[in-house]
């Protein structure tokens, strides 16, 4: 049998691989980046598998399990997307659009006055005077928080060990490179070489290192998907459009759930928690307006008040418009036709625009029966109580289905002053609300006319 190839060529910025050598990678176009190695034959990997050895197998159920310790942040909200607080030996990355807040946010947490934690801040885009600053500004307390103003992660990770903190902040892993991998900063191959170097640091010291990462103009994070993969957790930081809110979620979560949302308000001292994140949503001094219809969603173990707006009106065209913010484009076109298909009402000839008050991004089915409420009241033009939530999932046939978690929002539409709610029909602790229940599309049209 003949030998194996010996020789490989392989590109320094996109890890592809190449039987011959050429002035330009054919993957990804970069000039001069193709590097010679040498492979081993299939007799001489067979005699170095002998000299590796077998790996230690362990016994699981001779391991102690025990609870997993959390560090605290000082932002409760940031704490319940991470599901109780930072696990050490965790590598999180935090991402988010320019501008909206990521520094701030691990700053606060460097600098929290409410822990009493180790941090080393490693920045490659401020100097130290520029971080001192903002920190001075935020009013965080500086007794334990040491700066590294270095790019090379050989040498921020040599610092790390030796000085052993809680917490390592990386801001951000696009500017960091490993003097290993001869590409620029910010390339596929650095970020994941780098990315990997903060991962061996985090599990062999119990360290936690939390990493910016800069999203790309269509929303992704920037560098390869396996950024993603190699993490443990991966937190997204949104803007809220209506309020001066943000909103952090967790897309990847290997210590939690994955569906808290925090709430959090910018201040002129950073970030602060939300009082009452349930009705943020929502317009309390609004009046009744026809179109205007309130519901619930649950995010996580919180649920939240929705305000759904829509509108109807005669189309002008040949083929009438649907168009949707906030809301699945396509579930509006089904609950569009299950309305003219299962009721008196024709929606054929009318423009249907249905807007999530808010600039929330929705998709829990327990706010069909609201969309369906609020397109059949702007059709009618009946005006719709603000002091009434409506519940419920919308079949194909015009039946109103039951939904999860039923009287958990109704508790919470009690708390914040509702007085009457439409839900399906099906037992429920409604408490002081005053229930009505909806059979088909037909009870509702009957209860706004």
């Amino acid at each position: 049998m003949a030998n194996s190839i010996k020789t490989i060529f392989t590109c320094s910025n996109c890890d592809a691989q190449s039987p011959k050598w050429s002035g330009r990678c054919l993957e990804c176009g970069s000039w001069g980046t193709l590097n010679e190695q040498i492979l081993d034959s299939h007799q001489e990997k067979a005699e170095e598998m002998k000299k590796i050895g077998v790996a230690k197998v362990l016994d699981l159920r001779s391991i102690k399990s025990s609870a997993l310790k959390r560090l605290k942040t000082g932002l409760e909200e940031v704490d319940r997307v991470l599901g109780g607080g930072l696990v050490p030996g965790s590598l999180v990355l935090l991402s988010g659009e320019p501008g909206i807040g990521k520094s701030t946010l691990v700053a606060q947490i460097a600098g929290s006055k409410d822990s009493n934690l180790s941090v080393i801040y490693a920045s490659g885009e401020e100097s130290a005077a520029q971080v001192k600053s903002r920190l001075d500004r935020l009013n965080c307390n500086l007794d334990n928080l040491k700066f590294i103003s270095e790019t090379n992660v050989e040498k921020i990770v040599s610092a790390a060990k030796s000085l052993r903190p809680d917490i390592l902040i990386v801001d951000s892993i696009q500017t960091v490179y490993s003097s290993q991998v001869i590409s620029e900063a910010g390339g596929i191959s650095q970020i994941r070489a780098t990315a990997v170097k903060f991962l061996e640091l985090a599990k062999e010291n119990d360290i936690v290192v939390l990493m910016i990462g800069h999203i790309t103009k269509d929303g992704q994070i920037a560098g390869p998907k396996s950024l993603e993969h190699i993490v443990d957790t991966v937190l997204s930081l949104e803007s809220e459009t209506s309020h001066n809110y943000s909103l952090l979620r967790s897309t990847k979560n290997r210590f939690g759930s994955v569906n808290e949302l925090g709430v959090l308000e910018m201040t002129s001292l950073g970030f602060k928690e939300v009082k009452n994140p349930g009705a943020v949503f929502i317009e309390t001094g609004a009046g009744d307006i026809s179109g205007s219809v309130l519901g619930c969603v649950i995010e996580g173990t919180r649920p939240f008040m929705i305000d759904l707006q829509a509108l109807a009106s005669k189309t002008v065209f040949g083929y009438p418009q649907r168009k949707a913010s906030g809301f699945d484009l396509n579930r509006l076109q089904v609950l569009s036709t299950v309305i003219s298909k299962r009721t008196n009402i024709n929606l054929l000839a009318q423009d249907i625009i249905l807007n999530v008050v808010g600039g929330l991004k929705i998709s829990d089915p327990a706010l069909d029966l609201a969309a369906v409420a609020a397109i059949i009241s702007s059709h009618l033009n009946k005006t719709f109580k603000r002091d009434t939530i409506v519940l419920g999932e919308v079949g194909l046939g015009g039946e109103v289905r039951n939904i999860f978690r039923l009287e958990e929002r109704l508790k919470e539409a009690e708390r914040l002053g509702f007085k009457a709610a439409l839900i399906p029909n099906t037992e429920v602790k409604s408490g002081k609300l005053e229930i009505t229940k909806i059979k088909n599309l037909n009870d509702l049209v009957e209860f706004i006319k």
